[in-house]
């Protein structure tokens, strides 16, 4: 696979600093993902496919786009135009319908203005997307690495990175946040990155993340 030269800068930097992440660069593959230039869609797929696996999830989704008449995805506007009961129907939980129209209703009135996130710092984007009721610390971690390709982001709530670094640092359990955050210090900045490849040393045969 061709590796982009942001993501061979990294490897290189990762490398050189971390020689546990050295190992696992070396035989793992990262695949080239596109940052999502829709953040409204990015967050509503977020929010559907909160606690259920990537299939059913994609099913609920493909459910949800197909109540829009539009090959686009909806927008805010087409979203509240659409009662719960009707997002209900094609697989939502009550709870996700109410977010997901939570999320729409924060758009419309400027509570949150994605044209303004490119010039925000990463604490600013998750201190304001966090207001929105559904989308929490997890969730707005992932917006910035998978939808706007940020490069330094340390997710340490998420289980799968837990369970990573206990794994690559052959730790007797999960590490303490401040001992997370003092080893992720030696990944910045590119600290996404290096995220990407320990979720991805979980299940080496795949190699990909």
């Amino acid at each position: 696979m061709t590796k982009n030269r942001k993501q061979q800068t990294a490897e290189e930097y990762l490398s050189n600093s971390d020689p546990v992440l050295a190992g696992i660069i070396s035989r793992v593959e990262l695949s080239n993902f596109k940052p999502e230039k829709d953040y409204f869609r990015a967050l509503v797929e977020s929010i559907i496919s909160q606690q259920l696996s990537g299939k059913a999830a994609d099913t609920i989704i493909k459910r949800f786009r197909n109540l829009f008449p539009s090959k686009n995805f909806p927008g805010p506007k087409q979203v509240l135009r659409v009662r719960e009961a009707r997002m209900r129907a094609v697989g939502m939980s009550f709870q996700k319908a109410t977010y997901v129209r939570n999320l729409a209703e924060a758009v419309e009135k400027k509570k949150l203005y994605f044209k303004q996130f490119n010039k925000m710092s990463d604490e600013e984007i998750i201190s304001q997307l966090v207001q929105v009721r559904g989308i929490g610390q997890w969730t707005a971690e992932m917006f910035l690495m998978f939808a706007m390709g940020r490069e330094d982001v340390f997710s340490f709530g998420d289980l799968g990175l837990k369970n990573a670094i206990q794994k690559a640092y052959r730790l007797k359990k999960h590490p303490e946040h401040k001992k997370a955050l003092q080893l992720s210090e030696r990944w910045r900045p590119y600290r996404t990155y290096a995220c990407r490849y320990l979720w991805a040393s979980l299940d080496s045969k795949k190699k990909t993340l």
